[in-house]
């Protein structure tokens, strides 16, 4: 196999994917089966960018098996916690918003929509292949650095991710909005650690640089997965959710804490 197929076999199973998800959430009536499937099937195909064999490519590198290691702790922790948190719950607010948009073309425009994650999700997976088939002799320390931002970005997440279950979990704090803990400094505490984890493969890929140009491919994945976080898929359609169904308490909240990178809250009044 040579890398252009590689690559080609991945758009394709990933395009698939995602067409079975757009399926499982019509059948199911629950959009986050979406996101869950998504988390799975990039982790696939990250496994199958970083071993899958490919033509003059030699033997497999110690490189190659931990950055398989990681795309799989990566994705099986995300997708199971996502899959927890559907099939416990109802539809997702950010899809239910936009099927309402599109009205009755919600059908097509969903499919359509997943497809572009689909395409999205193919340029991650050059990043993961850009780290993994690095070809520097042995492990460095670039390769140290990407595997220590890579797990304190799982790390991070799932505790972001618990601190908001716990919240939500309590009777007392119903209908309110969750600013403890991680929450007190950014308003998406999960999306920081989400796009920290893409800078851990553009790090393992930046290893020996001066004999692999090949590397800075892996710097559009934080590039790109801050773009569609920050402005795209991420922030804005949740937060116009929070605005819609907690309305000036969320205001105030936005007022108080970072929509991003992590700050001190703000005081009521501060110009900062």
């Amino acid at each position: 196999m040579t890398y252009p197929l590689l690559i080609l076999l991945l758009a394709l199973a990933l395009s698939l994917a995602m067409a079975a998800a757009w399926a499982v959430a019509l059948a199911s009536g629950r959009s986050g089966w979406i996101d869950s499937i998504w988390s799975f099937a990039l982790g696939a195909a990250g496994l199958a960018a970083a071993l899958a064999p490919v033509a003059g490519a030699g033997p497999m590198t110690e490189r190659q098996l931990l950055v398989a290691a990681l795309v799989a702790l990566w994705s099986l922790r995300l997708g199971l916690h996502i899959a927890r948190r559907t099939h416990g719950g109802g539809d997702d607010p950010r899809y239910a918003h936009l099927r309402a948009t599109w009205g009755a073309q919600a059908r097509s425009q969903l499919f359509l929509f997943l497809q572009v994650q689909a395409a999205s999700a193919v340029l991650l997976a050059l990043s993961i292949l850009a780290a993994a088939r690095n070809p520097a002799p042995g492990l460095g320390p670039f390769d140290a650095a990407g595997t220590l931002i890579l797990l304190a970005a799982i790390l991070g997440e799932g505790l972001a991710d618990r601190q908001l279950a716990r919240f939500r979990a309590d009777p007392a704090r119903r209908g309110q909005v969750c600013d403890t803990g991680l929450w007190a400094w950014s308003r998406h505490p999960n999306y920081v650690f989400q796009w920290l984890g893409w800078l851990g493969y553009a790090a393992i890929a930046l290893q020996g640089l001066a004999h692999y140009p090949y590397g800075l491919v892996a710097l559009s994945g934080p590039a790109f997965m801050y773009v569609l976080l920050v402005h795209v898929s991420g922030i804005p359609p949740l937060e116009a959710h929070m605005l819609r169904a907690r309305g000036d308490a969320f205001r105030a909240y936005q007022a108080r804490v970072n929509a991003f990178f992590p700050g001190p809250p703000r005081q009521p009044g501060s110009s900062r």
